[in-house]
């Protein structure tokens, strides 16, 4: 039972924390709370992607320290507490310690756990669990992105941004439980000397450079999606469909995309995704209109998706379950560098043309690129 554990734990924990993926609902909430621009709303999420980023980086020396249950609590009480702040925040400054330092810091630390403890759990289709396990995100968005909607016109911002706080916690807590009754090992020694040796750092370069140029791309979408949404024309409720809609799309890519690697070459699964992606920002460039910006819109992310899929399975085979967290930490590095580059650039180039034209062609020229860079990636190695 030790397979489905992990993997209610990894879901208890991470659908709370993939409404980071949701955070374009809160942009113009928070924007006339506190009188803030689309470039600095922007600059929270990247730095909430920072602090996610250090604690996926932390989190392997910190599991191999202290009990799995005991940290998945303390994620749990950190991010909260982010989430708290957030809500009473008065000023800029605030928002930035809440939600873009100490709500990162907790979610980092915590996906990279419950993630390890599916690789040393699951043992057959392990592409499909880690799939599955990375999907949680925009699943967790998708799910939150109408409860935010709804919530923030009944009660408002503050009041949302504390339940929010509220289900982070006790979505931690419950993973706690999990991880404490079956009993999870986050490390195998017997199993160090098969996987210490790292793959070439060409390998890593290579996946990373994927998963750098496809994520650009992606959390531009997810990021701002309501934002481009209503740029393109849209009416408030297409845009907050529109993020429900991308975000759930984007999980099931990500499902497919560790699904894929199962059954296929990895350099294939890679080019086609990018292929895929790339026509949706064509598409949107060509004929720009609300109406066509959802399924183009998804389809950038949908590309991003099947990498982010390909990217948590491809870590598995190339290096081994036992280095997993090690590795994952390391290659999430280039996830958080682009978090703080298209979207970053798409928000300040909002607030000086009010629209995305620009951001959505860089965006399908980073696809283009990421097609190239495929080609070069290894065949998959069997399972180890």
């Amino acid at each position: 039972m030790r397979a489905p554990a992990a993997l209610v734990a990894a879901t208890a924990l991470n659908l709370p924390f993939g409404t980071l993926y949701a955070f374009s609902i809160f942009l113009k909430p928070i924007e006339a709370l506190l009188g803030v621009g689309r470039a600095q709303m922007s600059f929270v999420f990247a730095l909430a992607t920072i602090t996610l980023t250090v604690g996926m980086v932390l989190a392997p020396s910190v599991y191999r320290r202290f009990p799995p249950p005991l940290i998945a609590l303390a994620c749990g009480l950190c991010s909260a507490a982010g989430l708290f702040v957030a809500a009473t925040a008065q000023s800029f400054a605030e928002l930035v310690a809440g939600y873009g330092v100490l709500f990162g810091i907790g979610a980092g630390v915590g996906f990279i756990l419950v993630q390890q403890g599916v690789n040393q759990s699951v043992s057959a289709r392990s592409g499909l669990a880690n799939g599955y396990v990375v999907s949680l995100y925009p699943l967790g968005a998708m799910l939150g992105a109408p409860l935010f909607g709804w919530a923030i016109e009944a009660y408002g911002i503050r009041a949302t941004l504390v339940g929010l706080g509220v289900t982070v916690l006790a979505g931690c807590a419950l993973t706690a439980l999990l991880l404490r009754a079956a009993a999870i090992r986050m490390h195998q020694e017997t199993a160090e000397k098969a996987t210490q040796k790292e793959r070439q750092w060409r390998l890593f370069l290579l996946l990373a450079t994927v998963f750098f140029l496809a994520a650009a791309a992606g959390l531009m979408v997810m990021s701002q999606a309501a934002g481009i949404v209503q740029a393109y024309g849209g009416a408030t409720v297409l845009a907050v469909g529109a993020t429900t809609f991308i975000t759930g799309a984007v999980g099931a890519a990500r499902i497919a995309g560790g699904w894929l690697v199962d059954r296929f070459a990895i350099p294939r699964v890679a080019m086609g995704s990018q292929l895929f992606a790339f026509c949706g920002a064509l598409v949107l460039s060509l004929f720009p209109g609300p109406l066509l910006a959802v399924p183009a819109l998804a389809m950038i992310g949908m590309g991003y998706g099947v990498i982010s899929g390909l990217t948590a399975a491809a870590i598995a085979r190339y290096w081994g379950r036992n280095a997993f967290g090690r590795v994952a930490g390391r290659l999430y590095i280039a996830w958080c560098i682009a978090a703080v580059s298209l979207p970053v650039l798409a928000g300040w180039l909002y607030d000086r043309t009010q629209g995305y034209g620009v951001a959505v062609l860089i965006a399908g020229v980073l696809n283009l690129f990421a097609v190239v860079i495929s080609l070069q990636l290894p065949r998959n190695p069997a399972p180890r």
